[in-house]
């Protein structure tokens, strides 16, 4: 399986390309607002190490969300672009699959995946024992976590101390989750964001 793969949906920027067995990651912290600026030449230089063509991709998978509204954009933007180029399905892969699949193997049993949305509440979204979604992406208060948590594993791709989270590697996670939902690949125009809630600013509206 051969396929590139992005996530640009929050602080952290992936890149992964994956080629004949072997898969190529790059991954930095703290990216923040740089994705514009640093997700094409991550993706060059990941490529030019795996020595791949992007027209060998069978294809693109992005991280559509819960996260960042203008780094989501920025990732779904570009996937989009690059599988009209290259006339490659898309992947659609949310923020949530990222961190579920890469816990999975070490849990028995059901998985909140969580991402601070910071004011003290949570996108949220559960996973039953088959990896399907039983709890479908939630905004939702600390209290509810608690709640829910009681009787899955809550899983971040960060430290939450206040909720007490099993933490996930985002990267291998996104490589994880493309692997296991690579049967599920859409058209480059269905490939869309998955904002949970308004924006800051729109919700100052």
């Amino acid at each position: 399986m051969n396929y590139i793969a992005v996530d640009t949906s929050g602080k952290h920027l992936t890149v992964i390309v994956a080629k004949d067995g072997k898969t190529y990651k790059l991954f930095e912290k703290d990216c923040g607002v740089k994705h514009s600026s640093a997700l094409m030449p991550a993706l060059e230089r990941l490529l030019s190490e795996a020595e791949f063509d992007i027209k060998d991709a069978d294809f693109i998978a992005c991280a559509v969300g819960a996260g960042s509204f203008t780094g989501i954009r920025i990732g779904v933007a570009t996937v989009k672009a690059l599988c009209f180029a290259y006339k490659k399905p898309a992947l659609s892969i949310t923020s949530f699959d990222s961190i579920a699949y890469n816990v999975k193997g070490g849990v028995n049993g059901k998985i909140l995946a969580v991402i601070d949305a910071g004011h003290g509440g949570y996108y949220a979204c559960g996973y039953d024992e088959n990896m399907k979604v039983d709890i479908p992406p939630s905004y939702l208060p600390e209290a509810e976590i608690l709640r829910l948590k009681k009787d899955r594993i809550a899983a971040a791709a960060e430290d939450l101390p206040s909720i007490g989270v099993t933490l996930a590697c985002v990267c291998d996670g996104l490589a994880q989750a493309a692997e296991a939902k690579s049967g599920e690949t859409v058209a480059p125009d269905a490939l869309t964001p998955l904002y949970i809630r308004k924006s800051q600013a729109e919700e100052g509206r």
